[in-house]
């Protein structure tokens, strides 16, 4: 795993180096285990990347595409991130400074001149690898270390272009990071400017071009402010760590033409942040802690300088005061002064000067307060050291070599310790007494549970975390805001203290035992998949069973299909859509260690992401309730309208139950209505039935949803519907595999006619029966009532 390098925040995706080289940003993810590839890995002449598309490298470890770095931004830009991590962590952006507003306009492909590129809406090159290739035939490949090549198609040895040569702001396991002597050309990995923005920001790693063998953090590009020191042969001997690394292995290389470092990772299961160590992160007179977040907070009488900035991650315009000092105003008198607030667990910040004449604490105070550049003094057995303008690299919780920050602020943002006398002062100061101690009290028991929130918000995003009852009623404001309901229960919008939004679904009907209900929901939090919604933690108290989600903007895929006043999805993300929850169900089905059947397949269960990443939801609540099916076949599953036949004949259920009412949705994914809806003359209209007749019609386009005028791929579309008549075949065994469905939608094998379901024959007219019973005759004699796979590589077809 690489070690990432921020410029401003933890949540970046940031630069990674070696942990012995790096005093910024630490930080070890730990991948999931491993699966199953999912996609090709490869971009040829014949294949481009755009809107949703990407490529996954062959072991499933990495995905090229297009990103948005925040749910809430609007630009794009083509990446390579972690597949097996569920939040979207980059480490390459091509266009980091250019993005596209539209993907689904924008192209990434091989060019005539076989360079690797991307094009506006207007087939404008926004980015290319921009090299001489002697070969007409290139393809560019995504490697299972994150390395994109761009090589000869016919030699895979001949690589023109890669992006380990071409570093963004990680430096993964096996790159090398250095300097090329003939060129004089080096490698340089650069932070994001923000969370959200991944242009090139004021932090940057490189190797000393002047040919010593030390790397550099530099601050805009200009300031040293740490240095590895140079290469002994065994480590850089300014980090002396490496000698007691147990993860890593180190290489370095100084040639006679080149000069780089490498390293290998011997274990990525560990999690480690230095964030404070990043020169002037949280700016003047910001101070950073690496304990706890956020990591920079305005030290007393000081605010955020610029709101906007410090949430994009970005505190580097640190913070104002909020009272202006008194020295300087023009009074006259001097009832008020300045003050100095003792700091005694503060670091030091820097660029301290020393006055060496002054012989005490008072003199120093004093001299300081005299001057009214002076912000800040401090005082012990070396001398008095004063500080003038703005503090920088202030860290909270660093310890103290005995000697204590003293901070120039107005009067007015102190308490004085001069009161006047009397009863009525001595009142005022019990009644004080009392609230402080109330609001310590309170204050002491909210810190605990804000740590312990704190500590569980933290923990998101590795194992599962168990909640109580009550952090969950707080999460959820009493769960006060209801985003939908089903089956099993109702679903709440929730927030932790880091602001991650949550999804807190409260089950009802589960009556498992604390036991046996911790086992299932730590079995199912291990289950991870980018098509899956994850589940991030529970609660188990009683009979109060809960359970924690990501958060789906976009809501669930009913909610985008069916209301009126939703703007119609467009056809190419309903194609995803479809092949996403394909792909979710194949590795429920085919890819887990044990089948999970999910048993209620249907929109109001296919969530989505900012990005219309479908997402199947409740899939582990099969699980919860148990394989049992025949004792709650009653009162347990299945939506009326997307129910396999054995559902109702009581026959055992097999995973071929999930594929019948993939098939049936899939249909509604066409159309942009129910299956069963009545028209505008009142009449009841049988989707599936229609289908039947225009394929044989060979009219697929009537079939599409009115509302985008036409404007689909029709080749998908009868794909799609050919394919979904084969999935709500009566027969289970007639029904193809969810996997076979991911490769009929993914192109890799075809769909033949299918034969017309009997549960479609039930026509209402005798003019209908006729012609579905000549129909199903005449198909009798053509075909095999069941399906058959055959890859499109071969002259023949079929499903």
């Amino acid at each position: 795993m690489p070690v990432s390098f921020a410029a401003m925040a933890p949540s970046m995706a940031a630069c990674a180096i070696p942990l012995y080289l790096s005093l910024l940003v630490v930080s070890f993810l730990a991948l999931h285990q491993a699966s199953p590839s999912y996609a090709s890995d490869t971009i040829s002449p014949g294949r481009s990347l755009s809107g949703h598309q990407n490529i996954t490298s062959a072991g499933g470890q990495f995905v090229l595409g297009f990103f948005t770095p925040t749910a809430s931004s609007k630009n794009y830009y083509v990446g390579i991130w972690y597949n097996k991590i569920s939040l979207l962590t980059a480490v390459w952006v091509a266009n980091r400074e250019t993005p596209v507003t539209d993907p689904s306009t924008s192209e990434l492909r091989i060019s005539d001149d076989g360079n690797l590129v991307l094009l506006d809406r207007s087939k404008g090159i926004i980015w290319s690898t921009g090299t001489a290739i002697p070969s007409n035939s290139t393809v560019a490949v995504i490697l299972d270390d994150g390395n994109l090549q761009l090589r000869d198609a016919a030699n895979s040895s001949q690589v023109f272009w890669q992006s380990f040569d071409h570093p963004c702001d990680t430096w993964l396991p096996g790159a090398t990071l250095g300097l090329n002597k003939l060129t004089n050309q080096s490698q340089t990995l650069t932070a994001w400017r923000n969370k959200a923005d991944p242009a090139p920001g004021i932090f940057s790693l490189e190797i000393d071009p002047n040919g010593t063998s030390q790397y550099y953090i530099l601050w805009k590009m200009s300031r040293i402010y740490w240095t590895s020191g140079v290469w002994n042969d065994h480590i850089f001997n300014l980090v002396p760590e490496m000698n007691q690394n147990y993860i890593y292995d180190f290489q370095f290389v100084n040639s006679s033409t080149e000069m780089h470092f490498r390293y290998t990772v011997k274990n990525d299961s560990i999690t480690s942040r230095q964030q404070c160590l990043v020169y002037a992160l949280c700016g003047p007179f910001g101070s950073c802690n690496d304990v706890v977040k956020p990591f920079c907070k305005c030290i007393e009488g000081f605010r955020v300088k610029n709101q906007t900035e410090w949430d994009l991650g970005d505190q580097s315009g640190g913070c104002e005061r909020k009272t202006p000092l008194h020295c300087g105003r023009n009074s006259s008198g001097n009832s008020e002064t300045d003050a100095f607030l003792p700091l005694s667990n503060m670091r030091p910040p820097d660029n301290s000067q020393i006055l060496a004449t002054l012989g005490s604490d008072e003199d120093c105070e004093s001299a300081c307060l005299n001057n009214c550049s002076c912000t800040a003094y401090s005082y012990n057995a070396t001398g008095c050291f004063v500080w003038y303008g703005a503090l920088l690299n202030l860290q909270d919780q660093y310890g103290t070599d005995g000697s204590t920050l003293h901070l120039r602020l107005a009067a007015s943002e102190l308490q004085s310790s001069k009161s006047k006398k009397g009863v009525g002062t001595w009142i005022i100061v019990g009644v004080v007494v009392v609230v402080i101690i109330v609001a310590c009290l309170a204050i002491l028991l909210w810190r605990r549970r804000s740590r312990r929130m704190m500590r569980k918000s933290k923990a998101v995003g590795g194992s599962m975390v168990p909640f109580t009852y009550r952090e969950l009623r707080h999460a959820t404001k009493n769960f006060s805001h209801k985003l939908g309901g089903g089956g099993f229960g109702s679903v709440f919008e929730g927030s932790l203290p880091d602001s991650t939004v949550i999804a807190v679904k409260k089950l009802e009907g589960l009556y498992q035992g604390e036991k046996q209900f911790r086992t299932e929901v730590s079995t199912i939090g291990t289950i991870q998949h980018v098509n899956l919604v994850r589940l991030l933690g529970f609660c188990s108290e009683g009979s109060r069973k809960l359970l924690v989600y990501e958060f789906m903007p976009k809501g669930s895929l009913d909610t985008q299909l069916f209301r009126s006043n939703s703007t119609a999805l467009d056809w190419k993300t309903r194609y995803q859509i479809a092949v996403g929850t394909a792909r979710g169900l194949a590795y429920l089905h085919e890819q887990c260690r044990d089948c999970i059947i999910h048993c209620d397949i249907k929109p109001e269960n296919i969530l989505l992401d900012a990005s219309f990443v479908p997402k199947v939801a409740d899939f582990g609540l099969a699980k919860l309730v148990g394989r049992d099916f025949s004792r709650v076949l009653t009162t347990m599953r299945g939506t009326r309208g997307y129910l396999a036949p054995e559902w109702i004949t009581g026959v055992a259920i097999t995973a071929k139950a999930d594929v019948y009412s993939y098939g049936m949705m899939l249909l509604e994914i066409v159309s942009g209505r129910r299956n069963s809806e009545q028209t505008e003359d009142g009449i009841a209209a049988y989707f599936p039935k229609l289908v039947a007749t225009m394929l044989v019609a060979d009219d697929v386009e009537s079939l599409l949803d009115p509302r985008l005028g036409g404007d689909a791929n029709l080749e998908e579309v009868e794909r799609a519907c050919k394919l979904a008549c084969w999935c709500i075949q009566d027969g289970e065994s007639c029904r193809p595999t969810m996997g076979q469905v991911v490769q009929v939608l993914e192109g890799f094998l075809d769909a033949t006619m299918p034969p017309i379901p009997r549960s479609i024959l039930l026509a209402e007219t005798p003019e209908e029966i006729k012609f579905f019973s000549e129909l199903s005759s005449e198909q009798s004699s053509q075909t095999s009532s069941c399906p058959r796979t055959q890859s499109t590589k071969s002259n023949s077809s079929g499903v």
